[in-house]
């Protein structure tokens, strides 16, 4: 287990995959060192998340809509809504920063 594993990055606690998972909060400087030490995968499947946290973070994050699988002992980083939007709302930035949000430590223990 000496490698590790690119930090993947959602907007949203979904299970990619079966298994047990841990989520935990995690703060915006943890969560840099964390992806700066390990290098990322985007699954950011809207551009106004994705903006929001490149702003955040300091580094080119893109809109990524993939079928992304997270491996056991893989880490992400989850962009987390304060509460969740009307169905089929695609918000703007200015709508995502006035809900407000927070971040969360996504681990896949088995």
């Amino acid at each position: 287990m000496g490698q590790s594993m690119e930090v993947a990055l959602f907007n949203g606690t979904i299970a990619t995959t079966n298994g047990i998972y841990k989520i935990s909060d995690i703060d915006i400087d943890s969560a840099k060192k964390l992806i700066y030490k390990n290098g990322f995968i985007s699954a950011i499947g809207h551009e106004s998340t994705a903006e929001i946290m490149s702003e955040l973070f300091k580094i080119d994050i893109s809109m990524n809509r993939i079928q992304f699988r997270q491996q056991v002992g893989q880490k992400a980083i989850v962009f987390k809504l304060n509460k969740r939007p009307p169905e089929g709302i695609v918000l703007s930035r200015e709508e995502i920063e006035k809900i407000g949000y927070s971040f969360k430590l996504m681990e896949r223990l088995e």
